[in-house]
């Protein structure tokens, strides 16, 4: 079954890969909105088998947590892969592994050399990857990469929660989550319901609005695949497994849109997924 790993982060890339290609087309809300609605959907009856009550306030705090973060990481996510280059703002969002890392450090937990060399490998990975990017022809600059930063930070933020609010009671940590990340993309739609409602949507056509769903199942599918392969193999191989779902985004854009990276940025991809990937696998 570790074999699911793979299947999660290829499903997990081309959910992003999706996000970021249709964020381009259609208004970001939108994408967002539809997506969250289905992920939810789904969700709902199988978490309430659950009793979302359980955890109580404790399990319902770190929910709420983990939803605002959801929310930013996604929106940053979608939006960064959408006015920059997907094969280098993919891999930067992989760094969000390292926030509960540092958690751990700030727990107590001691860092072995291995892991601060890989922090360190990582981190001179996205300055190798994003440089060429800040300076080139996109027209957004420094945009991207900043949007980049604040994806994997927020990821690594919902991570943690998820993980803190789940030793509590996980039904309610991820219903609340859901719910609370659905609600905020709602409200963002209905603060700019005006002028999203005034933008022609000329692209936003039925195979947009496929899109749009298959990226709330892709994105379950690949939680689901994820949870069933850290049940049945070893926790840190599955973890530098699915820790590799960019490398399927930076193929899809190399692929379907044709963009082309620095041999610097080819280096600094490889050594950001090197360095999560050993990071992953020490934690």
């Amino acid at each position: 079954m570790i074999w699911l790993a793979v299947v999660a982060a290829a499903l997990l890339g081309t959910s992003d890969y999706l996000g970021g290609a249709l964020s381009r087309k259609v208004p970001l809300l939108l994408v967002l909105l539809g997506s969250q609605v289905v992920t939810t959907v789904a969700l709902v009856p199988n978490l309430l088998r659950g009793d979302v009550a359980a955890g109580g306030s404790t399990a319902w705090a770190w929910g709420v947590a983990a939803g605002v973060a959801t929310a930013v990481a996604v929106a940053s996510l979608f939006r960064a892969l959408a006015i920059g280059t997907m094969g280098v703002v993919a891999p930067i969002t992989a760094l969000s592994a390292l926030v509960p890392v540092a958690a751990g450090w700030l727990d107590g937990e001691r860092l072995g050399a291995v892991v601060v060399g890989a922090l360190v490998l990582a981190l001179v990975g996205t300055v190798l990857a994003s440089g060429p990017e800040v300076r080139g022809a996109t027209g957004h600059g420094v945009r991207p990469i900043a949007l980049a930063v604040l994806a994997a930070g927020a990821f690594g933020l919902a991570n943690l929660s998820v993980a803190r609010g789940s030793a509590t009671s996980v039904p309610a940590t991820l219903f609340v989550g859901a719910v609370v990340t659905l609600g905020l993309y709602a409200a963002a739609a209905l603060v700019v319901w005006r002028r999203l409602a005034a933008r022609p949507w000329a692209d936003a056509d039925r195979g947009s609005l496929v899109g749009i769903v298959a990226i709330g199942v892709i994105g379950l599918l690949a939680n689901v695949c994820f949870a069933l392969a850290s049940r049945s193999g070893a926790l840190s191989l599955v973890a530098v497994l699915a820790s590799l779902y960019p490398v399927v985004t930076v193929l899809l854009g190399w692929r379907l849109l044709r963009e082309r990276l620095q041999p610097v940025q080819v280096a600094g991809v490889a050594a950001v997924l090197a360095g999560v990937a050993v990071v992953a696998a020490a934690s």
